[in-house]
């Protein structure tokens, strides 16, 4: 049955996305493009392996908030609207998302199973479930965590095993979104939620300059406050996916993170500043960054 609901929510996507990005392709591609089946087999992998594997360190964080943290405290936070709960969970979620993403990028273990995310050289709806399992679930938990520190999430009270569920399906029908080949501009609305012009950049493998910025899954301004944003009016990527090898098969690319042999960071995940970490260039990336078109 869950097989068959996935099968029902890809032809519906399929129906949705499909025409957009032909009608409004920001980089005209074939429907069924390089990688499509790779693709196909990480939708249905990204769904059901996730969940299985996060039952326990989610049941365990459960138990371990609601055994350690004051239930004065969570008390107070359950006296709350439950909307206001769903929307301060929203924010914090988000910030969550952001460091864990922002992580990824930055540790090199964690970059060994993000690069898969970032491989596919042509960025669609589909790519939004491209992921390894142990990179999907080390950011859900970044998000998860302070919900269920704070009393956010808790089986023990109202709405509390709701507000999870509800922020990971509005995350990842938004992630379908933002990852579509479509070429829409919103104006300022860009600067409040996160489009496809503001993930794209994201997936850039442009040049270093541009590279490591729009974290954030669904607010900009995280990346703002952080000092990840870049989202220029005037122009959109050209070039997407990453400099190093990467095996084409699914099973390749499940089992190459866990392979002994290191396998370097490519140029575009590192910060140019990290290139040649001297005075001279560390105040020529500055420069740069000083001229970068953000907000």
């Amino acid at each position: 049955m869950q097989v068959l609901r996935l099968s029902i929510w890809l032809v519906l996507l399929a129906a949705i996305f499909t025409p957009l990005e032909r009608l409004f392709a920001l980089h005209p591609k074939k429907i069924f493009r390089k990688a499509i089946l790779t693709d196909l087999g990480y939708y249905f992998l990204s769904s059901f392996v996730p969940g299985l594997i996060l039952s326990l360190p989610v049941a365990v964080l459960a138990w371990a908030t609601h055994r350690f943290i004051p239930s004065a405290f969570t008390a107070s936070i359950a006296s709350l609207p439950l909307w206001s709960r769903v929307l301060l969970a929203f924010v914090i979620g988000e910030i969550g998302f952001y460091w864990g993403h922002r992580w990824s990028h930055e540790i090199p273990l964690l970059w060994r199973f993000h690069a898969i995310h970032h491989s596919a050289e042509h960025v669609d709806y589909l790519v939004n479930t491209r992921t390894h399992p142990v990179d999907m679930i080390f950011t859900r938990l970044c998000g998860l965590v302070p919900l269920y520190i704070l009393g956010l999430a808790s089986p023990m009270q109202r709405g509390g095993s709701l507000i999870p569920v509800l922020l990971i399906l509005i995350g990842t029908v938004w992630g379908f979104f933002i990852h579509a080949n479509i070429r829409w501009r919103f104006g300022p609305l860009e600067w409040i939620v996160a489009t496809p012009a503001f993930h794209h950049w994201h997936h850039t493998n442009d040049s270093p300059d541009v590279i490591n910025k729009n974290y954030a899954p669904m607010l900009p301004v995280v990346d703002r406050i952080f000092g990840t944003l870049y989202l220029p009016h005037d122009r959109q990527p050209e070039r997407y996916g990453i400099d190093e090898p990467l095996s084409p098969s699914l099973i390749g690319q499940l089992v190459d993170p866990f392979l002994p042999s290191p396998r370097p960071r490519h140029p575009a995940s590192l910060d140019p500043s990290l290139a040649a970490d001297t005075p001279e260039s560390r105040l020529q990336h500055q420069d740069k960054r000083d001229d970068v078109s953000v907000a």
